[in-house]
């Protein structure tokens, strides 16, 4: 592969480049192949519209625990509100018995979700000692059956979101992606790391793109895309259908415009000044406190602050005197200071 493989023509238009045209999953139409990765703890509803606010043709709710005794708490409350979402929306759930997947799937749908996203993917100790998420890449009878169950629990498109496998040298996607596709799956979204590997490492692209010459459903390419020449490049390395992006997008969800324009363009977008990045980051603390309310609000936004601020001077003691404040009032004025200070 040449050095300029990455390089689009500046005189391509947006519908050219595969990841800037409309993808069909399930019969329901996503605008463009730029997705937003659930997160835990980060990709709420706030995060969810600002990323598509910035090109992001798709993002996915956080992921929702399939117990009905969980329903009812304040943060699966809030982990499960799709107001003034730009549709279609994905709700996804997590669960190892497929009675209650079935029964997660059914209740999402009818709270407003278009999509059902099932995680197979999470590589978290808490998730996987409930043997959900990626501990589920241990047994596969058990994923068939969970499967089955929630596609078939569901007039809707139900996707999966899964790794490479539960240990390295063991990698099972191949099986998983064709037993998903049987299931009647309408898209997988891979991360390319196994269970193993946590977040540690390169991500590897190869079996992704064994998965897409292998079966007929989209397949979604996910782990280290951080830049637009990543998009490209995996792209390119996978031939997927769509890219997800996701600890990349924590501080800077303007990732996915910038995506867009080299796609289109082949050039590079200035990075924004700190006076764009204060626009934004105002903005988002506003949704926030909104969403969350005083107590809560305050401190879920500390970390989004934490990642907008990383790299300007001094952020480091901003953020120690930023984490003191209690009140969304006294925060957003030291907030609103200290970009300001840096104008």
């Amino acid at each position: 592969m040449s050095n300029n493989s990455s390089v689009v023509s500046p005189s391509s238009s947006a519908t050219d480049h595969p990841l800037l045209q409309p993808l069909n999953i399930g019969g329901l139409t996503i605008e463009n192949r730029l997705m937003v990765a659930p997160m835990a703890g980060v990709t709420d509803n706030p995060f969810r519209r600002l990323c598509k606010s910035f090109g992001a043709g798709h993002a996915v709710s956080e992921m929702i625990i399939a117990d009905t005794a969980l329903y009812a708490r304040k943060k699966s409350l809030y982990r499960a509100n799709f107001d003034n979402e730009i549709a279609p929306i994905s709700a996804q759930i997590a669960g190892a018995e497929p009675d209650k997947l079935a029964e997660a799937a059914r209740y999402q749908i009818d709270n407003g979700a278009q999509i059902i996203d099932i995680n197979m993917g999470c590589p978290a100790k808490k998730v996987c000692r409930r043997l959900a998420g990626s501990a589920l890449l241990q047994d596969e009878d058990l994923v068939a059956r969970l499967l089955d169950a929630a596609v078939n629990a569901v007039d809707a498109p139900v996707t999966l979101k899964t790794r490479l496998g539960f240990e390295n040298g063991r990698e099972n996607i191949l099986r998983v992606a064709k037993r998903a596709e049987q299931a009647g799956i309408a898209a997988i979204a891979i991360h390319g790391r196994t269970r193993e590997d946590m977040y540690t490492g390169e991500a590897r692209y190869e079996l992704i793109r064994d998965v897409k010459e292998s079966i007929g459903i989209p397949v979604i390419a996910n782990g280290d895309i951080d830049s637009a020449q990543k998009a490209q490049r995996v792209y390119e390395l996978t031939g997927c259908d769509a890219v997800m992006i996701g600890r990349a997008a924590q501080g800077q969800p303007w990732l996915f415009r910038d995506i867009g324009h080299f796609l289109q363009t082949g050039e590079n977008l200035e990075a924004p000044s700190v006076s764009d990045i204060k626009e934004i980051v105002l903005g988002h603390l506003q949704e926030l406190y909104d969403f969350y309310g005083e107590y809560s609000g305050c401190r879920i936004a500390r970390k989004h602050i934490a990642w907008y601020t990383t790299g300007i001077p001094n952020s480091n003691a901003f953020r120690q005197a930023m984490y003191g404040e209690e009140s969304t009032a006294g925060q957003f004025q030291v907030v609103e200071d200290f970009l300001h200070a840096h104008e």
